[in-house]
């Protein structure tokens, strides 16, 4: 199963992709976490640390430099530029590779074309650039899903109708959920779900996320069973990933 994550830049679009992810694995699923965003920081949310995915960021500029061999093959692709993070997951970088004529499929592979050709049992978890770039370019079939992040705001409501609007009109097989971020209230919910005309699935404001973000780890591992934590969860099990993935 493919589930690509989008919404405007800082309404929580990685940490939920992150969070998703890490809770899958937990599961048991076999998980792929793709960060397709221009400002790649899915490591953090993953719980490898802001050191370790600037580390995983440099491996793409290694292949320009010649420090590191090219690979023909997404697998090979997969394992030589991912990065393991806990509980199974394993983490790789898209975003910089952003050659128009490269003469390599790894250096010229782009986050679209991975969704598009990542195959298997296994479960990918794509978080894609703030906006609409990825999507609008996403071919037929590039995922299975797509969760929509917003916050209880203007302007993250209007990124969120534009990539709704977007999906449904390009990719209708996609199943499509709107996930209110941060919400304190009823009036924040229901703004969302009026400004969007859709059911939306919370996630409430929760400091131990916001103790996370300042302290560059996963909410996961600061605490696994905070209130936004556990609607992860419960997305999750909305998601139905265990059925899909055996189909």
């Amino acid at each position: 199963m493919k589930i690509a994550v989008a919404g405007k830049g800082g309404s929580g679009k990685t940490t939920i992709a992150g969070t998703l992810a890490r809770l899958l694995g937990r599961r048991g699923h076999d998980v792929l976490a793709l960060d397709a965003d221009t400002n790649p920081m899915l490591g953090v949310s993953l719980g490898i640390g802001p050191e370790e995915t600037d580390l995983l960021m440099a491996v793409r500029q290694g292949v320009d430099a010649g420090h590191i061999g090219h690979e023909p093959t997404l697998e090979g692709m997969v394992d030589t530029f991912g990065r393991d993070a806990p509980d199974g997951v394993r983490l790789v970088l898209a975003s910089r590779i952003e050659k128009v004529d490269p003469g390599c499929p790894c250096c010229g592979v782009s986050p679209e074309q991975l969704l598009r050709d990542l195959e298997g049992d296994n479960v990918v978890i794509a978080d894609l650039e703030a906006g609409v770039g990825t999507l609008s370019r996403m071919p037929e079939n590039g995922v299975d899903a797509l969760l929509v992040i917003t916050e209880p705001t203007v302007k993250s409501i209007e990124v969120a109708r534009v990539v709704c609007a977007l999906a449904t009109e390009r990719h209708p097989e996609v199943e499509v959920l709107v996930v209110a971020n941060r919400v304190t209230s009823d009036t924040d919910r229901d703004a969302i779900a009026k400004g969007l005309d859709r059911d939306v699935f919370v996630v409430p404001e929760d400091e131990s996320v916001a103790d996370a973000d300042r302290d560059g780890a996963a909410p996961v591992d600061v605490d696994d069973g905070s209130p936004a934590v556990a609607a992860v969860a419960a997305l999750a099990d909305r998601l139905d990933v265990r059925s899909k993935v055996s189909a």
